[in-house]
C-alpha cells in the first residue's frame, strides 16, 4: 500500500490509481521477473554472468584493444602486438578489401562497380520503403535494376564489355544472389500456379520439375551447369559459366519458392475463392486482385527464409572455381605474407553474412506486422 495512502478516505469505487511497487518495474521489475524468479533461472543467470566474464573481456581486447589496423605483412602486426598473435590482425582485411569487394574488375571501369552498389541501394529502399513519393516509377526501376546492372557490369551498347571471369569477391556473391532472388519470386510464382492448375498436361510439367529440382542438391546443378551442360549445345557454341550457374540458382529458389507460395494458396478458404467468382473475375483478375496478395503475404515468413538460404547458398559456386568472397578470401591466405590468418578472414566474411541475413528477416517480421490483419488469436 502507498504510503500516506488511507482507504477510509474514500466512497467505494472512487479510489485513486496508485503506481505499482518499484520492485515490479523497469529494469530491477524485469530482472526480478525473467532473470531471478526462481532458484533454478537465479543459478542459470549466476552461470552465464560468469560465462560472459570469461569470454567478453579477451575477446573484446583480440578483436578491438589488442588488434592491429595497419601493417605491411602478418610477421610485422605480430611485432606490433603485445604478444604474438595476442590480437586480431585487421590489416590483413584493410589491404585486401579491394580485393574481395572487386576482385578482378578492371580498375578504370570501377566507378562502374560503385555506380552499380548506389543503384542497388537506390532499388532497395524504393522497392521496400513504404508512402514514398512516386512510388509505382519506384517499383518500375526495381524491376529493370538487374537488366540495367547488367549493362553497367558486362558493358555493351557504349561501354568496354568486361569478361565475367573478372568478377570475383563480395561483387560476385552479390550478383549471383540477387539474381537469384530477384527471378526465382516471378517464376516460383507461376510454378506454383500451373501446379495448381486444372490442365493436366501443365500441372504434370510443373510437378515434374518442382520435385526433380528440390530432390537434387544445388550442388550437384552446379556441376552439371559447369561441366555437363555444354556437351547438349551445338559444337562450336559457348555458354559463359557465370550466365549458367545464374541459370542454375534461379531455378533452384524458384522450386523452393514455388512450394512456398502453393502452400499460401492452399491456406486460404474457398470462399475467398467464391467471392472472386461472384464478383465476375476472370481467373487473371481473381488471382491478380483476390488471391495472390493474401497467399504472398501468409507466405512472407517462407519466402523471405528461401531468399535467405538462396543468399548462403551462393558460396557454393566455389566448388566450381568461381572465386566468390569465401573462395577469394581461402586464395588469398595462401599469400606467404598473410598465412596464419584464418580467424580474421572467417570473421569477417561471417559478419558481413550476418548483417545482410539480419536485415532481410528484420524487414521481413516489420513487413508482417504492417500486414497482420487480426486473424491470430
Amino acid at each position: 500500500m502507498a504510503q500516506g495512502f488511507n482507504p477510509d478516505q474514500y466512497e467505494p469505487g472512487t479510489h485513486p490509481d496508485l503506481p505499482p511497487p518499484p520492485n515490479s518495474t523497469g529494469v530491477v521489475g524485469w530482472a526480478k521477473a525473467n532473470l531471478f524468479s526462481s532458484p533454478l533461472n537465479i543459478a542459470l543467470t549466476l552461470l552465464a554472468l560468469w560465462f560472459l566474464w570469461q569470454i567478453l573481456p579477451p575477446s573484446i581486447h583480440w578483436l578491438f584493444s589488442g588488434a592491429v589496423w595497419a601493417a605491411a605483412d602478418r610477421k610485422e602486426c605480430w611485432a606490433l602486438m603485445e604478444a604474438p598473435r595476442d590480437g586480431a590482425c585487421w590489416a590483413f582485411i584493410r589491404g585486401s578489401l579491394e580485393l574481395f569487394l572487386y576482385g578482378w574488375y578492371p580498375e578504370p571501369e570501377r566507378w562502374r562497380v560503385d555506380l552499380t552498389f548506389v543503384l542497388f541501394a537506390a532499388a532497395v529502399f524504393g522497392a521496400l520503403r513504404e508512402n514514398i513519393p512516386g512510388k509505382k516509377y519506384w517499383l518500375i526501376f526495381a524491376a529493370a535494376f538487374p537488366f540495367i546492372a547488367a549493362w553497367l557490369l558486362f558493358g555493351g551498347f557504349g561501354l568496354e564489355a568486361i569478361p565475367t571471369n573478372k568478377l570475383g569477391g563480395i561483387l560476385l556473391t552479390l550478383v549471383v544472389a540477387v539474381t537469384g532472388i530477384s527471378f526465382s519470386l516471378p517464376i516460383g510464382v507461376a510454378l506454383a500456379l500451373g501446379r495448381r492448375s486444372r490442365l493436366p498436361v501443365l500441372r504434370a510439367l510443373c510437378v515434374i520439375f518442382i520435385e526433380f529440382i528440390r530432390g537434387v542438391p544445388l550442388i550437384t546443378l552446379l556441376f552439371v551447369a559447369s561441366t555437363m551442360l555444354t556437351y547438349f549445345l551445338p559444337p562450336g557454341s559457348t555458354f559463359d559459366l557465370l550466365i549458367r550457374v545464374l541459370i542454375m540458382v534461379t531455378l533452384f529458389a524458384a522450386a523452393y519458392i514455388a512450394e512456398v507460395v502453393r502452400g499460401g494458396l492452399q491456406g486460404l478458404s474457398s470462399g475467398q475463392y467464391e467471392a472472386a467468382d461472384s464478383l465476375g473475375l476472370t481467373y487473371w483478375q481473381a488471382h491478380r486482385l483476390v488471391i495472390l496478395p493474401q497467399a504472398l503475404k501468409i507466405s512472407i515468413p517462407g519466402i523471405v527464409n528461401t531468399f535467405i538460404g538462396s543468399y548462403k547458398d551462393s558460396v557454393l559456386v566455389l566448388i566450381i572455381g568461381m572465386m566468390d568472397i569465401l573462395g577469394l578470401g581461402r586464395a588469398r591466405l595462401n599469400d606467404p605474407e598473410w598465412l596464419g590468418l584464418a580467424p580474421e578472414l572467417y570473421i569477417f566474411i561471417s559478419l558481413f553474412f550476418f548483417i545482410s541475413c539480419f536485415a532481410m528477416s528484420r524487414y521481413s517480421l516489420s513487413l508482417e506486422r504492417k500486414l497482420e490483419t487480426g486473424h491470430k488469436s
